[in-house]
């Protein structure tokens, strides 16, 4: 099959991207010939388009031309400027809700019931909270001693998780913004995956006090440590050592079970985007997105300013205007939140994303919304809040991979799908991360890093239907514990950067 040389969205697009290099005098289509070298996923233009012309892909204007552009040019990021963002205020809700939704192969997966009832847990693991970051280099050592003395005598459990994050001292921790760290950290503390057993280790000066992370009923000295009380280093690990064990003990009893799609939440995200992932890793996502949805999952995708620019089409997918106003509310709030530092979303994208063929932050965020698939969005949350209903969530998180991951968690993913054009070795030690690439050439780069390949749907040699049902059983056989993601394998996990947007003192 010959690979074609361009990718067009809609009809009215006057831009399109390609799908290999080209080179300058190719005949790209009938009368379009290259007039420069055209770099994979970067945009030709398919018409001759006058200064302050709209520059249109996905249908919509992705900004204006800065000069006049002829037909066959190449045009990048510094061609074009940035539109005015949409408007929230006359949005519509409700108007587009589509039920017609795919069928999955499978309606139950195996994981561990939930204790509390809610979502089960995809993993079994002792996480041990923390405080504040001046405990983290005890716990470290004290972790370290865990993972070679005490979890090979507990084979049922996967590993040994220590919360370390940067909050807990030095902090406003009355400001009005603490609620998100305190309501991520007392998140984390829960999660899924831990099996209902608490550990937390505190300092004991710190601002973020252990009744701020804890429900009262839940401050025993069997699910809390305070190190200022222990006499010297090895009473300190010692103490958590001994604390552990009889945690791990009770986790070594948890089986999967077979489970309801209805007990399973899944996170999509994506980083190091480039051009292509609009048109193939997002897109496959998203329908493997609305075959979990029809099955009864959850899932649940995030990213502010890689939504902004499409928030309109997200508005009508609402199901009732109070989802709507709640997804507009989060919009204005991280619009102000821009504000106050002097920037706006064109921060967004990054040098990779522009290398890749992003020419801006419309151009991304039109690719970013196609990983939420095409069902009705049922519950939007503020960032690191839990779900209350079932389906597709829209959670309002910055877009930074590191920050959107913690966020996610907190909100209790049990795995996440990572969708990724440029590469990058991302993960999470608390839920295992499926790595989703864009193109072929980035699954030839690091064939043991990339877990899906979606780079055939641009390449004519697969459907976006054919890559969202693989990426669906994959999700199923990870969650399920029957295999490994690479990132999981390695165990490539990023640090935990809980979004603060409150002072630091």
């Amino acid at each position: 099959m010959e690979t074609p040389l361009y990718i067009k969205i809609r009809e009215e697009d006057n831009v399109a991207i390609a799908v290999e290099d080209i080179q300058a005098g190719t005949e790209v289509l009938p009368g379009i010939v290259a007039a420069v070298n055209i770099p994979q996923a970067h945009k030709i233009a398919l018409c001759d388009i006058p200064e302050g012309g709209r520059i249109i892909r996905y249908g919509v204007t992705l900004g204006y031309a800065v000069r006049d552009i002829k037909t066959g040019e190449w045009i990048n990021e510094q061609m074009l400027t940035l539109p005015t963002p949409p408007s929230l205020d006359d949005m519509k809700f409700a108007v587009n809700l589509v039920t017609d939704l795919p069928e999955p192969p499978v309606a139950t997966w195996e994981g561990y019931r939930n204790p509390n009832g809610g979502y089960g847990g995809t993993r079994n693991i002792l996480g041990i909270s923390t405080t504040v970051q001046c405990v983290t280099g005890v716990l470290n050592v004290a972790v370290a001693r865990m993972k070679a003395e005490l979890l090979p005598k507990y084979p049922n459990v996967d590993d040994i998780v220590p919360i370390n994050h940067a909050y807990g001292c030095g902090v406003a921790i009355n400001a009005p913004e603490a609620k998100i760290p305190i309501r991520a950290l007392r998140n984390l503390a829960k999660h899924p995956n831990f099996g209902d057993q608490l550990m937390v280790v505190g300092l004991g000066c710190e601002k973020f006090t252990v009744p701020m992370l804890l429900d009262e009923a839940d401050i025993t000295p069997e699910n809390v440590i305070i190190l200022q009380e222990k006499k010297g280093f090895d009473d300190m690990v010692n103490s958590l050592m001994e604390m552990a064990e009889k945690k791990l003990a009770i986790l070594n009893e948890r089986k999967r079970e077979t489970l309801p799609l209805s007990e399973l939440l899944i996170g999509m995200q994506c980083g190091g985007s480039d051009a292509f992932s609009g048109v193939t890793a997002n897109p496959s996502a998203g329908y493997a997105a609305d075959m979990l949805v029809k099955g009864g999952a959850t899932v649940m995708f995030s990213e502010v300013t890689e939504v902004r620019d499409g928030v309109y089409l997200l508005g009508e997918r609402c199901v009732n205007e109070e989802v709507g106003k709640k997804l507009a509310a989060e919009m204005r709030w991280y619009d102000h939140y821009l504000e106050e530092g002097e920037v706006d979303r064109s921060a967004n994208p990054t040098p990779g994303n522009k290398k890749g063929g992003l020419a801006n932050i419309v151009e991304k965020a039109m690719g970013s919304i196609a990983k939420s698939g095409t069902s009705p969005i049922v519950e939007v949350l503020s960032p690191a809040e839990k779900p209350t209903k079932k389906g597709l969530i829209y959670a309002a998180t910055p877009a930074s991979d590191i920050v959107c991951g913690p966020c996610q968690l907190a909100s209790g993913i049990g795995l996440q799908v990572f969708m990724t054009g440029r590469g990058t070795p991302y993960g999470l030690a608390i839920a295992p991360v499926i790595k989703v690439c864009s193109r072929n050439e980035m699954k030839e780069q690091w064939p043991d890093l990339i877990d899906i390949n979606a780079g055939p749907a641009a390449t004519g040699e697969a459907t976006i239907k054919d890559i969202g049902e693989l990426l669906f059983r994959e999700i199923i056989e990870v969650a399920s514990g029957r295999k490994e993601s690479f990132a999981e394998k390695y165990k490539l996990h990023n640090d935990l950067c809980i979004f603060n947007p409150a002072p630091i003192t």
